[in-house]
């Protein structure tokens, strides 16, 4: 085992932020094609390469960012992310955020940065499978509070959580979920069940907040637990929250399985070795030239060259 992380990046999560965070025109490629989000994603990696200091980093990608599978347990997942006339899978995105994606996989493949999905998953998803299946210890950046289920101080896998932004990231482990949200981190998805979560259209069951839903996870450990205590005459449920929760059965049946991220996606075979020099040195030259990315892919490969 390594003592040098495995750095799992959620992708979509950091260039949406890049995005929302750098004003198209304070970075645009000679045609005036705005390049803001490739930029601040670019130096948002090489921020976690210089301060993480990782041997391994893999992107994860979203292939399917409202699986049907979910959908169909939670009808209202993500719904309201949805594009009027668009379809059942077609995300609001900006314009100009869609067409700079392909643009980040082209540097990141001529820097040899593996970045992956898989169809009919979510890059939490493919992060959950690589936080699962690859050695440690792991660490996971991202802004996605539900990733905080991924915590495992035994192997160990920590949440860089990026919601303040990379530069303010989290270090977080169980104890500070505990600390934050009242739950370990292995109930985290059990609590957010209960909750709800209005950022991916979970409704949560209605008149249960987030300390009755801490108390809740804490007292029974998991949601199975709770409801087969439902049952019991002496558990002890006040009758207001008894019937509240008696009442969402059929959501606290389903919700689980749509809040836990899947941990058994097949993932094609990849090496995640982070490279100390680009792949393929002319391409990534030509990019940086074509698309005024010279300083952003310079401290990029002065990071991984620090390796």
């Amino acid at each position: 085992m390594t003592n040098r992380p495995l750095l799992l990046v959620d992708a979509p999560s950091l260039y949406f932020r890049a995005y929302f965070g750098i004003p198209e025109s304070a970075a645009r490629a000679p045609d005036g094609s705005p390049v803001n989000a490739v930029r601040g994603f670019l130096d948002m990696v090489a921020q976690l390469i210089r301060t993480r200091r990782p041997d391994r980093l893999v992107c994860a990608l979203d292939y399917d960012w409202r699986p049907a599978w979910r959908v169909k347990l939670i009808p209202s997942y993500k719904a309201h992310r949805l594009a009027p006339g668009g379809g059942p899978s077609t995300e609001v995105v900006p314009e100009n955020l869609e067409a700079q994606v392909p643009l980040i996989l082209e540097v990141l493949a001529a820097v040899g940065i593996p970045a992956i999905g898989a169809n009919g998953y979510e890059a939490d998803d493919v992060l959950g499978t690589l936080a699962t299946t690859q050695p440690g210890p792991v660490e996971v950046a991202s802004g996605d509070r539900d990733l905080y289920q991924l915590i495992d101080d035994a192997k160990p896998v920590r949440l860089l959580y990026c919601g303040r932004g990379v530069a303010k990231l989290e270090d977080s482990d169980d104890a500070a979920v505990q600390a934050k949200y009242g739950v370990p981190a292995a109930g985290y998805a059990d609590f957010a069940a209960l909750r709800g979560d209005p950022s991916d259209g979970l409704p949560g069951v209605p008149g249960v907040g987030e300390k009755t839903a801490a108390r809740l996870v804490t007292r029974y450990g998991t949601l199975d637990a709770m409801l087969a205590a439902l049952d019991d005459p002496k558990a002890g449920f006040a009758p207001g929250l008894r019937g509240k929760l008696d009442a969402a059965r059929d959501y606290l049946a389903v919700a689980p399985t749509v809040v836990k991220v899947a941990r058994d996606v097949a993932l094609p075979d990849l090496d995640p070795t982070l490279p100390t020099a680009p792949a393929d040195g002319d391409t990534l030259l030509a990019l940086a030239e074509k698309w005024n990315l010279a300083g952003p892919c310079r401290r990029l490969v002065d990071a991984i060259s620090l390796k």
